[in-house]
């Protein structure tokens, strides 16, 4: 990418945040808000929890409950779908479980998240498991379902053992769909333990943004959390973008470098 690109792909973004920003500071002092903080309140408000010593520490608390819950999913989910992508009679089996469970929030399971684990870290692991398991599953099995015949009896007829064939045609064929999946369960699993920390634990993003709610309606703090959270997840979206544009996977997505 040249120069003169890199520079535009900075500009528009930074050119939209500046632009929210100033609408941000317009509507606060036309409307003569005195409850929503105005962007500098905001920045002060970052600064003062910084200070606290509690903005590293909650973060951290909440990405290793976003890694425990992904990863679980992730060693679940992938096996689960390669077995109904590969097995008919397993897809119709588990198909119907699969679209039972899956259009229902993770949240809805708050209570029984709290039956069986009680408050604290499991309760929410549990929550994030759950909403990260099914988008992994389905993304599988159709990458699965989607590789073209051709592919195995090409490998078939190169004498490929089972092991063979899906080390070296499956998995490189699906391996773009399933990277797909991992980054949008990725994303549901950020947004469910920013939720879950409201209500089945005492740290966390989450849960600083309904403490510093309770605690005198300091909705400064409030915002800066929000947009602490809202940071954090574009950097995993990024960081899942450069994994999806790695060599040996990259011919499963479209260029987007102009070359």
């Amino acid at each position: 990418m040249s120069v003169r690109r890199r520079l535009e792909a900075l500009a528009w973004p930074a050119s939209s945040f500046a632009a929210v920003l100033a609408a941000w500071q317009l509507a606060v002092t036309a409307s003569r808000s005195t409850t929503f903080p105005a962007p500098l309140a905001v920045a002060r408000g970052f600064a003062e929890l910084a200070a606290r010593g509690v903005l590293v520490p909650y973060t951290a608390d909440s990405l290793m409950r976003v890694l425990g819950g992904f990863l679980l999913a992730l060693s679940a989910g992938v096996p689960v779908g390669l077995v109904m992508g590969w097995y008919p009679p397993a897809a119709r089996a588990l198909e119907p479980v699969v679209q039972i469970l899956r259009p229902i929030s993770p949240l809805a399971w708050i209570p029984v998240s709290i039956v069986l684990f009680g408050i604290g870290n499991g309760a929410t692991v549990f929550l994030i498991f759950l909403a990260a398991l099914f988008p992994i599953v389905v993304a599988t099995s159709n990458g699965v379902r989607g590789v073209p015949e051709l592919y195995l009896s090409a490998g078939r007829n190169f004498g490929l053992s089972p092991l063979a064939l899906f080390r070296r045609v499956l998995l490189p064929a699906i391996l773009p769909q399933v990277l797909v999946g991992l980054r949008i369960a990725l994303g549901i699993s950020w947004l469910v333990v920013v939720a879950a920390e409201m209500i089945a634990i005492d740290s966390g993003l989450g849960y600083l943004v309904i403490d510093a709610r309770n605690a005198g309606k300091r909705y400064d703090l409030v915002i800066a959390a929000i947009l602490l959270i809202g940071g954090i997840g574009l950097v995993l979206d990024l960081l899942a973008r450069r994994v999806e544009r790695l060599p040996r996977v990259r011919w499963g997505f479209p260029r987007s470098d102009g070359g």
